[in-house]
């Protein structure tokens, strides 16, 4: 029983770590079907704000990383890459780099920000046609407060080689994490020369918006991918001084190319 179960939870926690990553699996040929791994591997670049409520825009790289087949000694194969209807949970992540006073005007007088990396978890259930999900993340570093999101995805295939998913989304943090990147201290407010003023934000929802994502198979190992999305702050997050001075609307948009490896390792 004790070890149907760990292949039970395993088989979930591998189904869909592409989740954290931007890209999931595509079909498998018939030759990796036999393979013991199957992994993508890439990387893509994405414009996006250059921090977040700004009103500019950087080009940032960001990883590609799927999981079409695993297996475990002793286990078997836990993902065998057909599987899509069930529950599944992966490792979430988020990295935000620093944010100082002289990224924009809109910041003068402002403290620098480290650099935060957020780790954490999600997880949902997903049909062949359908995907919801919520995930939550810890902050370090920059910062040291929680945040996540809750997901709904609609899927279509149009042709045997694509695979595109759409749908909303809404982000919500804690007061720390807000605090952080949209309050304004006093002294932060006297430094700014009257442009800011003082901020004490709470916890609670600070976006909603709408995320879609198309992946096409060029041939057996390379894929393609294309994601772009829409966020609008609300709440404290969009009454925040420097999103008055920024923007509430935040737009991004990526490509990127994945390569897969198969292969027997036992």
């Amino acid at each position: 029983m004790m070890k149907l179960l760990s292949r039970a939870a395993l088989a979930l926690s591998l189904s869909a770590m592409s989740g954290a990553a931007l890209a999931e699996s595509g079909q498998i040929s018939a030759k990796d079907a036999n393979k013991q791994f199957v992994i993508d591997l890439g990387v893509g670049a994405m414009v996006k704000p250059r921090y977040e409520a700004s009103d500019s825009y950087l080009i940032y790289p960001f990883p590609i990383i799927s999981i079409g087949r695993f297996y475990v000694p002793g286990l078997g194969q836990v993902n065998d890459g057909q599987r899509r209807t069930g529950p599944f949970v992966y490792p979430a992540f988020n990295y935000i780099g620093e944010r100082k006073a002289s990224d924009s005007a809109d910041l003068r007088g402002t403290k620098t920000v480290d650099w935060a990396l957020e780790l954490g978890l999600g997880g949902g259930y997903r049909t062949e046609h359908f995907r919801g999900f919520a995930e939550l993340r810890q902050g370090i570093n920059g910062h040291h407060g929680q945040v996540g999101q809750l997901g709904l995805d609609g899927i279509i295939y149009p042709h045997e080689k694509w695979e595109v998913s759409f749908g909303p989304r809404a982000d919500f943090a804690s007061e720390d994490y807000m605090d952080t990147y949209f309050g304004v201290s006093a002294s932060e407010a006297a430094n700014s020369g009257g442009r800011l003023k003082a901020y004490n934000p709470g916890a609670g929802f600070k976006s909603v918006g709408v995320s879609a994502r198309a992946s096409y198979d060029w041939n057996d190992d390379v894929r393609l991918h294309l994601q772009g999305g829409y966020d609008r702050l609300i709440g404290d997050a969009a009454d925040s001084p420097i999103a008055e001075g920024g923007s509430e609307n935040q737009f991004s948009v990526g490509v990127g190319v994945s390569y897969r490896f198969a292969f027997d390792l036992f």
